[in-house]
């Protein structure tokens, strides 16, 4: 049975999102999450949701479970760190607060309460967001590897956080990619190394700029509507009580 539109209604009363139905009345054939990164809410990420405008797909654009500090923004961490380094926040916070949030929205919302499969959902996550979602794909194939792998993580300047493992043996099958900054990126050598050890496939698209913000141009978001073209799934056409082979 094909998954509907959620409500706000199928997640926990303390949760604040925004739900984008798909366009053209589509019917929500895939469903995508999208979290901000750090210190930012879920406002423009609802709006990058309404941007895409992809088909067949209703966006859930979360905010994070944390205020930081007393600023307007909400992070994904455990704890507010700063970087020794630099001096300023550091987004590898631990990922155990918001994982929870996480699971139970797929778990518990979107695949008992709305009828998806874990494989019609995506997630897309921005910085700290990214980590989270990185995260979350690697509890989820660890507690229920058969039924755990989601339609497809998409990074934005953010490997695997520390707290992951440093590798699997059976490594989590849903497909992984992340997009960095040429240079001045937080995606280093040794954390697509970690990403490799931890999932069957991942891509790692490089802009020809540094910094690791968010796709600017076609050209920096030619990678992402591939990968949503390549793992979304699409009802048209076809006949009622198709099997997928």
């Amino acid at each position: 049975m094909p998954g509907r539109l959620p409500v706000n209604s199928d997640f926990p009363t303390n949760l604040v999102l925004t739900i984008v139905p798909p366009p053209a009345n589509d019917h929500p054939t895939n469903l995508l999450l999208l979290l901000h990164g750090l210190g930012d809410t879920h406002a423009s990420f609802a709006n990058l949701g309404k941007q895409l405008n992809l088909p067949e797909t209703a966006c859930l654009a979360i905010q994070g479970p944390l205020p930081l500090l007393d600023l307007a923004g909400f992070h994904w961490g455990d704890d507010i760190l700063f970087d020794s380094n630099g001096g300023g926040l550091d987004a590898d916070a631990g990922f155990r607060q918001s994982t929870a949030v996480l699971r139970r929205v797929v778990e518990e919302g979107l695949v008992a309460k709305c009828g998806y499969q874990a494989r019609e959902i995506m997630i897309l996550g921005f910085g700290q967001g990214g980590m989270a979602a990185l995260h979350l794909a690697v509890t989820l194939h660890s507690s229920t590897p058969t039924r755990g792998e989601l339609a497809g993580i998409i990074s934005i300047g953010a490997g695997l956080p520390s707290s992951a493992p440093a590798a699997l043996v059976d490594k989590c099958r849903t497909p992984v990619l992340v997009c960095a900054g040429a240079s001045d990126s937080l995606v280093t050598p040794a954390a697509e190394e970690k990403l490799g050890h931890c999932f069957a496939e991942v891509r790692v698209s490089r802009y020809r700029r540094p910094g690791d913000g968010m796709p600017r141009d076609r050209d920096e978001m030619t990678a992402v509507m591939e990968f949503f073209a390549r793992r979304g799934r699409s009802a048209r056409g076809v006949p009622a009580g198709s099997v997928e082979l």
